[in-house]
């Protein structure tokens, strides 16, 4: 990794080894820092050994560590055995855990008693408000990190400081991500789903109302948008692709009414025909499609391939922007 940004941070923890945190520990390794790592149940500490280690060769395999060496990035890694060990003589704590606000509460509790003022803490948090949750003397240093899964793969970090902290723990937070070939972007302030999410909460309610009312299959949304918006807001984004086609059209569109909002309804029809069956995607071997025998770890594996690729053109478009 690119050793042009410059941080002061040497030292990080990373508190949670479930969904997010081996990733997030792969690309703190990868970028030359030192990690502990701490997760209390034993199931997922067992777990986050081989898959961070595994996804480090993945990531070998998909160019995008090339020469380096994968023993030496996993030595980087150390699994405390405690929380008071993990946070010993870090600079940056990133809480990883489980998306349950007591679960939190009394994380954030227990931590506030045993680090000093000068350490930045940050949340992975998607759906809480962080800043409503920590105890008011963890403020002045409390930051959100917001990452999206996989994490060793997709450059995007949200980042966002508390009204307490000051400007420089995010702008260190931002140089740190950046040597890991992270591509964060720092938001003004604080608003819940954060950019992303938001955008597609908003493209969701679309495909349950036309899944709900029978426009289309699922099958037909995701060729359609596999074929004309996603491929194009690579090149030009959103905003972007509004300039490109006229700003006067999205005034005139606002002006006509010619696009309503479906209705709020509550838990879509689909949704609810999903939950009944269990069809929760490929944990359970059907979602919108069938998975009943597939090999798992394989569409997954062909999955980050893919994806691997997929960023490496986006970040050829973004360093040469139209």
């Amino acid at each position: 990794m690119s050793n042009e940004f410059s941080s002061k941070i040497k030292k990080i923890a990373v508190i949670g080894a479930g969904t997010m945190g081996p990733g997030i520990t792969q690309s703190f390794a990868s970028g030359g820092f030192s990690v502990n790592i701490w997760e209390p149940d034993e199931k997922n500490r067992k777990l986050a050994k081989t898959r961070i280690y595994d996804g480090l060769k993945v990531s070998k395999e998909q160019g995008l560590l090339g020469d380096a060496d994968i023993d030496e990035i996993y030595e980087r890694v150390h699994f405390a055995s405690s929380l008071k060990e993990a946070v010993s003589d870090v600079q940056f704590i990133m809480e990883t855990i489980v998306e349950k606000e007591d679960i939190k509460r009394s994380f954030y509790k227990e931590l506030a008693d045993i680090i000093p003022k000068d350490i930045i803490v940050a949340s992975n948090t998607s759906a809480l408000n962080i800043f409503e949750v920590v105890p008011k003397e963890l403020l002045p240093q409390q930051i959100i990190a917001h990452w999206y899964g996989p994490a060793q793969l997709i450059p995007l970090v949200e980042v966002i400081k508390s009204e307490e902290a000051p400007q420089e723990f995010a702008d260190e937070a931002v140089a740190m991500l950046k040597q890991c070939g992270k591509v964060p972007v720092q938001m003004k302030k604080f608003i819940r789903g954060y950019i992303v999410n938001r955008l597609l909460q908003c493209i969701n309610r679309e495909v349950f109302f036309l899944l709900d009312n029978g426009y289309c299959t699922a099958e037909d949304i995701d060729f359609a948008a596999k074929m004309s918006f996603i491929p194009r807001a690579m090149v030009l984004g959103i905003c972007k692709k509004i300039d490109f086609g006229g700003v006067d059209m999205s005034i005139n569109n606002y002006k006509n009414h010619s696009y309503q909002l479906p209705p709020e309804e509550g838990l879509p029809k689909t949704l609810i025909k999903m939950e009944e069956e269990r069809a929760f995607g490929i944990k359970t071997g059907k979602g919108f499609y069938d998975y009943e025998g597939q090999d798992i770890d394989a569409l997954l594996e062909k999955r980050d391939m893919q994806l691997a690729e997929a960023y490496k053109l986006a970040d050829k478009f973004i360093k040469d922007p139209v």
